[in-house]
């Protein structure tokens, strides 16, 4: 029950975007996870198909619960938000195209990426504090390679992630021997 009124909670508190407040609960707030731990299980949500906060809630409700906490945060999730967006959409249906509503919506398009840019900003905080050259080089491939170059995500995931893996080994072990 607590996973689900706490994803319930994230979800109605996200409206345009339920990371910044997912980090936040489960970061800062709760402190179920320290930053490096989200990271890690946000980076693996991304390799998984399908939305990546509702990765993040099955993968963090299931650490948590197990099956039963997987469901639970699944539904705590998405349950009370689809529920809110279908009453938004039969609305909007119908209201739309009043002026007024679509300069509203306009700010809050601004408002999202402000908040998008913010736990960004947060998440990269532990990768820079690492001052780990290596992190810090694939970080930047990758987001040159998908924000600029416009590479495909999945083709860049499948050449990123096993130099990554490989990175990670050979320096494991070298400071080992």
């Amino acid at each position: 029950m607590e996973l689900f009124l706490a994803f319930a909670k994230m979800s109605l508190a996200g409206f345009g975007g339920v990371l910044v407040f997912a980090r936040r609960a489960m970061v800062e707030k709760h402190r179920w996870m320290t930053a490096e731990e989200f990271n890690e299980a946000f980076a693996l949500c991304h390799f998984l198909p399908g939305p990546n906060i509702v990765n993040l809630s099955v993968v963090f409700g299931s650490r948590f619960g197990g099956i039963p906490g997987a469901v639970a945060a699944f539904f705590g999730l998405v349950g009370p938000p689809a529920a809110i967006v279908t009453a938004l959409a039969a609305i909007y249906a119908h209201y739309g195209q009043i002026d007024a509503i679509q300069r509203t919506l306009a700010g809050i398009t601004c408002a999202a990426v402000g908040l998008f840019l913010a736990v960004i900003a947060k998440m990269m905080l532990p990768l820079l504090k690492q001052r780990d050259p290596v992190a810090l080089v694939l970080l930047f491939a990758v987001f040159a390679a998908v924000g600029l170059l416009r590479l495909p995500l999945p083709a860049v995931l499948l050449v990123s992630i096993p130099i990554s893996i490989a990175l990670t080994a050979w320096i494991r072990t070298r400071g080992t021997a």
